[in-house]
């Protein structure tokens, strides 16, 4: 063999081993950019009269995940489990969480265990192949004292451990009370994030719903980096319904004050984001579901 074949052959081998490289890197690139998805209560109105004919039509804009918000008597939007994945199946997309709140009637406290409703809650999310079961509320009778809600938040470690048993996490989902609300010299969130097992309880940041209260999604993630495994992409502007409640509602992203890119790429830095799932509860006049079109162009453009 003469020197140029072999030097060909060797630099090929190098050329070849170092795309090698690069695909890997590209594709742990992609793989740890997470998932972009929507919550159905943004379109839930549609969901609630041709469910099956919405999911189309989220499909056909690009969605590949979802984030229900209907389970009611073990059924998703009228469908149970085994039918309801078939349907997203069909469609090409999939469910990796969903909102079901975890109340008093789902723990038996004579017996310290959960009732039916709740393991066929986790039963279910399971089926459907979900990553994290996310309480979307907390009863104010659950968090009247500090230490009132400090038991609780056993309750959440007890459901994590439940859910890991199925391969998920269980997940809380803020509103604007866990900021506004002091318990103590401390307010509610505070002490859901630091009474519960990070291994076993992930916070979904609903990036607007704090936003009349003064919190900022911003300071939460830096103060408590790597807890918010989902976020609500949510963005807000202001209205004219009052200083206080409806101060802001929420709106198409990158039209509003929460400066919601910023926060995306704090959450993918220092706040462990995985989950990207947009949300938009107020239009302005439009249709829903032209807005959740123009919301997820506006995510694409940053890379998501």
């Amino acid at each position: 063999m003469n020197r140029g074949r072999r030097d060909f052959i060797r630099n090929s081998s190098f050329t070849i081993a170092g795309l090698g490289l690069l695909q890997s890197d590209l594709f742990s690139v992609l793989k740890d950019k997470g998932l972009l998805g929507i919550q159905l209560y943004s379109v839930r109105d549609a969901m609630r009269i041709d469910p099956i004919g919405t999911l189309k039509q989220l499909a056909e804009m690009g969605y590949q995940y979802v984030e229900h918000a209907n389970y009611i008597d073990r059924k998703f939007y009228g469908f149970p489990a085994k039918e309801f994945k078939k349907i997203l199946h069909d469609l090409r997309l999939k469910m990796p969480s969903g909102h079901t709140v975890m109340d008093k009637n789902h723990w038996d406290e004579t017996k310290k265990d959960f009732t039916d409703a709740w393991k066929w809650t986790v039963e279910d999310a399971a089926e459907m192949g979900q990553e994290i079961v996310i309480s979307p509320s907390l009863n104010e009778s659950m968090r009247k004292t500090a230490d009132d809600l400090k038991q609780y938040m056993e309750i959440f470690n007890k459901s994590g451990e439940l859910c890991k048993k199925s391969g998920m996490k269980f997940g809380y989902h803020n509103h604007d009370f866990e900021f506004s609300t002091k318990l103590g010299d401390k307010t509610v969130y505070e002490l859901i994030l630091e009474n519960t097992d990070p291994k076993l309880v992930v916070q979904q940041l609903d990036t607007g719903n704090m936003y009349h209260t003064g919190a900022r999604a911003q300071d939460w993630l830096k103060k408590y980096p790597g807890r918010f495994r989902s976020m609500h992409v949510k963005d807000e502007i202001k209205t004219d319904k009052g200083e206080k409640d409806g101060q802001y509602e929420s709106c198409i992203l990158d039209k509003g004050i929460v400066n919601i890119k910023e926060v995306l790429e704090l959450g993918e830095k220092v706040g462990g984001t995985k989950h990207f799932i947009i949300e938009q509860e107020s239009y302005q006049g439009r249709l829903p579901l032209d807005c959740m079109k123009d919301n997820l162009i506006i995510m694409k453009t940053w890379g998501y």
